[in-house]
């Protein structure tokens, strides 16, 4: 694996920039091409599995977090607030689940509606240190593929599994496996929330949980005291980078300490009021740090239905190749055309910039109806224009379901 920053730079996929400061990435034109195509394979993942998408402003006034229990716990990895007045003081938010409490908190909820999924690819903040940034791995604003479950006590471990199958199918058709697993623990100090039995609650629901997708502990996972949020324990997948340093991307959390900060409820069958339990779940991790491991576990060469340019069209001589470019547009394609320099030197630039297809139009293929379709790899076919756009509509197509046994586990 190649370093994320060199690939990032040599493939203009994104950039930073000292006047706009440190761990504040910009996303060039395709990096933000291939980030926009994942988001959306992720939220079409979502709705399939129940969520329901939501967007959220990225502050809030400072109270929002004092209750939440971010100010009291977590106060250090926070920006300072912003007062407007006396009485107006926002924070940056450093995380979406105060706010998606205050989604389920909107109106009353009944037993029916439960569980209720709720999702968002939303912005938040980190006062990180200048020393620990670097690339897309750890920044100060970032894009979070967040979700969070509001559930009856019956339904949370069935609830925890879904969420580790969601999980598994976006990092398959992502074309990545976990390096490790772990259950992330309490551990000492006032960093943690002081309350036992809802530790106790949380982990065991959890073990359970792992157990039910066939994780065994100590051979599939471990333990991991002090790696907790500070309201609750939590499954945490892990990736090493091009470096061998170990960061988590995906994460499943069980919290029964927000829902009753922000005393949120729902009425159950019979007329009784009752505390949901708040899953928070990311199937993806940040756009960044995904993003990060992405470009350096593929080299750069992303899988066709994410590729930042999918298709290169390379006109030889004076061959109109109009029609073909905007019948490939119609199909969403991504498309550029090449015509500056040699043939075969474009095709190497095409090469060297991963795209995954490259087409060929000459005097004699304009002639013939056809295209010589070169596949990332090396193998060419002339195909008609037809079959040509057939195979790249197909091989280009986000993925419906990507189906796994078992969770894959790289130990």
């Amino acid at each position: 694996m190649q370093d994320h920053r060199k690939l990032g730079r040599e493939l203009e996929l994104f950039h930073s920039d000292p006047i706009i400061g440190a761990g504040l990435p910009l996303w060039l034109p395709k990096g933000a091409a291939a980030r926009r195509a994942v988001e959306d394979y992720l939220l079409g993942l979502e709705r399939r599995h129940g969520y329901q998408h939501v967007y959220s402003p990225p502050l809030a006034k400072e109270e929002m977090y004092r209750r939440s229990g971010h100010l009291p716990h977590y106060a250090d990895d926070m920006f300072p607030p912003m007062a407007l007045s006396e009485s107006d003081r926002f924070v940056l938010r450093p995380s979406l689940c105060p706010h998606h409490a205050a989604v389920f908190a909107a109106r009353g909820r009944s037993y029916r509606e439960l569980p209720l999924r709720i999702g968002e690819i939303g912005g938040q903040y980190r006062a990180e240190r200048s020393g620990v940034l670097g690339g897309l791995s750890r920044v100060r604003a970032i894009s979070l593929n967040d979700g969070h479950v509001f559930c009856a006590e019956d339904q949370v471990e069935a609830e925890v599994v879904a969420a580790l199958e969601v999980m598994r199918e976006a990092h398959a058709a992502l074309g990545f496996e976990p390096s490790a697993w772990r259950l992330s623990l309490r551990g000492d100090g006032p960093k943690y929330v002081d309350d036992p039995g809802l530790w106790e609650r949380g982990t065991a629901v959890l073990r359970r949980a792992l157990e039910a997708v066939g994780l065994k502990r100590d051979v599939d996972y471990v333990d991991g005291p002090g790696e907790a949020a500070f309201y609750g324990p939590k499954i945490d997948i892990q990736l090493l980078d091009s470096a061998g340093r170990e960061s988590t991307l995906a994460t499943v959390q069980v919290d029964y300490y927000m829902p009753a900060r922000f005393d949120l409820s729902y009425v159950d069958a019979d007329g009784v009021r009752k505390r949901p339990v708040m899953v928070h779940r990311s199937a993806a991790g940040s756009m960044e740090r995904l993003f990060a491991h992405l470009i350096e576990v593929h080299d750069g060469a992303f899988p066709a239905w994410y590729a930042p340019v999918q298709l290169e069209v390379l006109p030889i001589g004076d061959a109109d190749v109009r029609d073909f470019v905007q019948r490939a547009r119609a199909l969403d394609l991504r498309v550029e055309e090449a015509h500056a320099g040699s043939l075969s030197a474009r095709i190497r630039g095409a090469s060297a910039r991963r795209v995954p297809f490259v087409a060929v139009i000459g005097a004699s293929e304009a002639a013939a109806g056809t295209v010589s379709l070169r596949s990332r790899g090396g193998a060419v076919d002339v195909l008609p224009v037809a079959d040509a756009l057939a195979r790249l509509e197909s091989q280009c197509a986000v993925p419906k379901r990507i189906t796994c046994a078992t969770p894959s586990i790289t130990m």
